[in-house]
């Protein structure tokens, strides 16, 4: 330590507090985590506290290979291991695009010390000749009009630049903002750190009051295991509905409340899905608003108060206080951004679980941005195995399709993406758009952007890469979905199946070496949160203090 310059002084008789930071060159979301991680170390500083921040996996949503999901086990490795193996006391993670907020707590979790999550907050709203653009959701929009013919190269070139005007993550009720709100709602964060732009002021002492608020979190020894429990994750659900929230929430809450030894299921979302109402009305669940207004509107705490009977408000929180003290004084400003429980955004939740004979241990669907006709639908299956085939095919203008065919790519899952990459949402055939057509029901044993939107049946499990029923669907067959009865199946009988069974040939390996490898021999599915085996609570023992002689 005095080699780099410090005192004893410094350190003596202070806790050290890691500062997990997962900004780089190649992540907008965290373009401003170079100064906010100042603002954390002058507040851990501030409370007596001995800052060192460690950089670790970005996980940029816009650039890394095939996909973030892919990397989301790597990044919850690489915290654990981190806060396990240096000399410190507690941590601020510091995170926001969307994997790096799951992996970032469920490294924390696992690892056992105090821990805080400080979000990057969202970026500000876009703009463009005077339209509000919402990240991803207009950007689809947008791209389907550009295929039609409608919007011109230039006029394209003007929303890109339009979409994103700051740093900070999607905008939209995305992902990001999605797993910052639960990570807010099962209580890992200072009350309202969610929903702060991540270009305002008070963003900047969010992170400053993060920084106090771990070095008493060390004092009084509070752990994640002492926060969260049950209740805390089942809160985390009801919050993730009302707030209108991105299908990739499933996989992700699972994934944590697991690594903390809590068995969240589908059933524990599709139930919560049947009474809690959404409420936020905020892209692209609603129709208008983006997560700045939210903010304005009072913002997550806002939100929770209004959900007082589906919550359940004794449960602790990283403030020292619990749930029902954090929002016991929020208002809502706004009754049009955050409706009231009598006109909500829509009846139901945001999400529904769909089983059957094409997804026997579930698929997910995203009722509230999707058009009501395709709730209960019957079409015939137009069947891609493969990303580039399926491309290539939705831009010829022959294709032989109508508006009431069902789009399927498989080889899309947690093994056959790899990683379960965010195509989920195919693209509208051309000749359709050119139709006017702007939804269809589309299947994938994928996942999609939580700024996606439209008819899209999502993580069908089991996968088919592992020879799960949708690996035996074929072109024309009819499938059937109902989504009030929560229920999806092909109509085709059990002896054609079994003979399609026995035809079957597993596809090659991913993978021969490498990260890859080890993924492809340990990851789960979709419905059991996509960690690896070997890390989840119930796997083994807990890994104590390294010694040190």
């Amino acid at each position: 330590m005095m080699q780099m310059g410090y005192d004893p002084k410094d350190w003596a008789d202070r806790p050290l507090i890691a500062i997990i930071n997962t900004w780089s060159d190649l992540n907008p979301c965290h373009a401003h985590f170079k100064e906010r991680v100042v603002d954390v170390k002058r507040g851990v500083m501030q409370a007596g506290g001995f800052p060192l921040e460690l950089p670790a996996l970005s996980l940029s949503e816009s650039y890394v290979k095939p996909t973030t999901m892919l990397y989301r086990n790597l990044l919850a490795m690489e915290t654990e291991e981190l806060l396990r193996s240096h000399p410190v006391d507690g941590a601020v993670l510091m995170g926001g695009c969307d994997k790096t907020t799951p992996g970032l707590i469920m490294g924390a979790i696992s690892a056992g010390l105090p821990a805080i999550y400080a979000p990057a907050g969202p970026m500000l709203r876009g703009n463009w000749k005077g339209k509000v653009l919402g990240s991803g959701s207009d950007a689809w929009k947008f791209w389907d009009e550009r295929r039609a013919g409608n919007i011109s190269a230039c006029e394209w070139t003007e929303i890109e630049g339009g979409i994103a005007r700051s740093y900070g993550t999607c905008m939209t009720m995305g992902t990001a903002s999605t797993m910052t709100g639960i990570a807010e709602a099962i209580g890992m964060t200072l009350p309202g750190a969610s929903s702060i732009p991540a270009a305002d002021s008070n963003h900047i002492r969010m992170m400053a009051e993060s920084g106090r608020r771990i070095v008493d979190m060390v004092w009084d020894d509070m752990t994640p295991a002492k926060v969260l429990s049950r209740a805390s994750f089942v809160n985390g659900i009801v919050a993730a509905m009302a707030m209108g929230c991105s299908t990739n929430a499933i996989i992700h809450l699972i994934a944590m409340a697991r690594r903390a030894g809590v068995d969240i299921t589908l059933d524990d979302f599709d139930r919560a899905s049947r009474t809690v109402p959404v409420l936020a009305n905020i892209r692209p669940s609603g129709d208008k608003y983006l997560m700045e207004d939210f903010y304005y509107a009072g913002g997550l705490p806002a939100l929770l108060a209004r959900l007082s009977a589906h919550l359940d408000f004794d449960v602790p929180t990283v403030n020292g206080h619990t749930l029902g003290a954090n929002v016991a004084n929020a208002q809502v400003y706004d009754n049009d951004v955050i409706r009231p429980l009598d006109d909500p955004v829509y009846a139901e939740g945001a999400l529904a679980v769909l089983k059957g004979n094409l997804a026997p241990s579930g698929c997910v669907i995203k009722p509230s941005a999707c058009a009501p006709r395709l709730l209960q639908h019957t079409g015939p299956a137009l069947v891609f195995d493969d990303y580039p085939s399926m491309k290539a095919a939705v831009e010829r203008d022959d294709l032989d399709v109508t508006p009431d065919h069902v789009l399927v790519l498989r080889n899309a899952g947690p093994l056959g993406g790899p990683g379960m990459p965010e195509w989920g949402m195919l693209p509208i055939p051309k000749k359709l758009v050119q139709q006017g057509v702007r939804d269809m029901l589309r299947i994938s044993d994928a996942r999609m952007s939580g700024t996606s939107y439209g008819g899209c049946i999502l993580h069908v499990a089991p996968e088919s890469y592992i020879g799960g029923p949708l690996s035996l669907l074929c072109t024309g067959d009819l499938v059937t979905v109902d989504v009030p009865k929560r229920t999806i199946r092909m109509e085709v009988s059990d002896e054609e199946l079994a003979r399609r069974r026995a035809a079957w040939t597993p596809p090659p390996p991913r993978y021969e070496r490498g990260y890859g490898w080890m993924f492809s021999r340990h990851i789960e599915q979709a419905d059991q949160g996509c960690d690896f085996d070997f890390l989840e609570t119930k796997f083994g023992a807990p890994v104590p203090e390294p010694d040190i002689f």
